[in-house]
């Protein structure tokens, strides 16, 4: 007789997602061996299609992590809802950096993609609306997703001025539509000007806006240089930073802490990111934005980005508010 083979827990959570396809969230949640929904986690930053790579030409050479996989994924962090963030139309123009951020510099899919998927599974993700930034048409194709239930805009990752009119498009749309729209600040390929940015700030105080990235988690730092050779800091910060000045002084200011930039911003010094937390633990959103689909630890900065909350939380009720009740009240669900 032979012995039964040991599955992975990424095997675990494929199949169970595959056989639970119709059960309810509580359901799913046991079967990865989740969190209990009585400790849900909205994550405000994913994508579809996410992990891939482009040739030259942009064409997807290489499998990206499927819809199934993505599932699973989320069920394996403990998270109940996901807000899904698509990309924009392929393009060869200068906010493209010339189609490098096509895909969001991914192989991320887009709108309708997003708006799919949320259809497929309602009580599982919500979606953003995207498009590139100074597109003619691109105001109206992102309020055609608004239209159709997009909760925000984004995730903005191009390569325009933060002031510029095209961009003062978007922000009238999220005051119209009372949605948050979400921005990648990397100096150098997205999103430039974060020094003027409060002067967006000021412009449009209804509008909620949330920083994500590089260049935003830099800026916690008072001595950051925002050299662009040097996106990763690692030394210890000096509190004060531009970044804490906007979620300071600006009540429509919050904080993606998605990513490795995000995942960085604390490892790099634990003091410091205590104190962080507990200055802007009304301001700060949790968002995974990794193309993993095992949920480890040892591969998934979601999931570590989960654990340095808790352990960097000043209390459980600020642990709450990061991880669910922020983005709750945020995007009213």
């Amino acid at each position: 007789m032979h012995p039964t083979p040991a599955f992975s827990r990424r095997e675990f959570l494929l199949s169970s997602a595959a056989a639970l396809a119709t059960a309810p969230l509580s359901a799913y949640a046991a079967a990865a061996g989740a969190p209990s929904i009585a400790e849900p986690i909205i994550d405000i930053h994913q994508h579809t299609n996410y992990g891939g790579k482009r040739d030259a030409t942009f064409k997807q050479i290489s499998p990206a992590r499927t819809h199934a996989e993505l599932r699973a994924h989320q069920l394996g962090l403990g998270v109940t809802k996901t807000i899904l963030l698509p990309a924009g139309r392929d393009a060869l123009r200068p906010s493209t950096n010339n189609g490098r951020s096509n895909g969001l510099e991914s192989t991320i899919t887009g709108n309708e993609d997003c708006l799919a998927l949320v259809r497929a599974y309602p009580n599982e993700f919500a979606f953003g609306a995207n498009e590139i930034s100074d597109l003619p048409d691109t105001a109206a194709v992102v309020e055609k997703y608004l239209k159709l239930g997009a909760v925000l805009i984004g995730e903005q990752k191009f390569n325009v001025e933060c002031d510029a009119p095209e961009m003062q498009k978007l922000y009238q749309l999220a005051d119209a539509y009372r949605v948050p729209i979400l921005m990648h600040w990397q100096i150098g390929s997205y999103n430039q000007g974060f020094d003027r940015f409060h002067t967006m700030l000021k412009k449009y105080p209804k509008v909620n806006f949330i920083g994500h990235a590089q260049t935003w988690w830099a800026n916690i730092d008072k001595n950051c240089d925002n050299d662009p050779r040097k996106l990763y800091p690692k030394d210890r910060v000096t509190p004060g930073g531009l970044t804490d000045r906007y979620l300071s002084d600006y009540p429509n200011m919050f904080g993606d802490l998605s990513a490795g930039s995000g995942e960085g911003a604390f490892k790099r010094d634990p003091d410091h990111a205590r104190a962080f937390l507990a200055r802007h633990q009304n301001k700060l959103l949790f968002g995974s934005d990794c193309t993993d689909a095992t949920a480890e630890l040892t591969v998934c900065s979601g999931a570590r980005q989960i654990a340095q909350v808790r352990s960097f939380a000043p209390n459980k009720a600020a642990e709450r508010k990061m991880l669910y009740d922020n983005a709750k009240k945020l995007f009213r669900f």
